[in-house]
């Protein structure tokens, strides 16, 4: 059965972003120490188009889960600072020589536009009608895999609140950002009940999987 999953690096004072995020700077001042354990992984390396990388251990088994699903849910910012990025010439941008994701993504925005399709694989397509269209939508094209929401935090936020996340994964990197970008807010009266049922432990960063209850 399709689930609703959602992984993203946090730090312990509950930021996943650092202050003053924005276009260009979109994980804030400092931020980027949040994907240091990642970025060093063979298989992100791979999937960027770049070479090299550590091979192995909990932290590469994490993010090949991650890195399964069969389309994905992104909010409208998290695009908008990766768009020039994720173009199809391999010398644009910080995500590598080939687009990243090779699967169908869902923008969720308020201004309509053309659906925009990449090498590899990639199609953005935008949604302006809601977290609920985008995620039926995202259902639909998944090839019985399951949907991804990719960020950022509001893109999360909407998927909770609504009731449509099963599953959800803080990746707990062990610095203070002091500032930026909650996740865990924005929730309602009535936020959702979270059962861990998974803590995986390494030296860079903690994983701990929630599911919905």
């Amino acid at each position: 059965m399709t689930q609703v999953k959602a992984s993203i690096s946090v730090s312990l004072d509950g930021f996943v972003t650092g202050p003053n995020p924005g276009i260009g700077n979109g994980l804030g001042d400092g931020g980027e120490v949040l994907h240091e354990w990642v970025v060093a992984l063979a298989n992100w390396r791979k999937s960027h188009g770049y070479t090299g990388g550590e091979v192995g251990g909990a932290d590469s088994e994490v993010l090949d889960e991650m890195m399964a699903g069969g389309a994905a849910v992104m909010g409208r910012r998290m695009f908008d600072d990766g768009e020039g990025p994720w173009g199809d010439e391999p010398s644009v941008g910080r995500w590598g020589e080939k687009p990243p994701f090779g699967i169908p993504i869902f923008v969720l925005t308020h201004y309509p536009r053309e659906p925009v399709e990449l090498e590899g694989g990639t199609r953005f397509t935008f949604v302006t009608d809601g977290i609920e269209s985008a995620v039926e939508q995202a259902r639909e094209a998944t090839g019985g895999k399951d949907v991804g929401i990719a960020g950022g935090a509001t893109a999360i936020q909407q998927a909770l609140t609504a009731g449509l996340l099963d599953e959800l994964q803080l990746s707990i990197v062990p610095v203070l950002l002091g500032g930026g970008v909650r996740l865990l807010e924005n929730l309602g009266n009535d936020p959702p009940r979270l059962e861990c049922v998974r803590v995986i432990d390494s030296p860079k960063v903690t994983h701990l999987k929630y599911r919905i209850a």
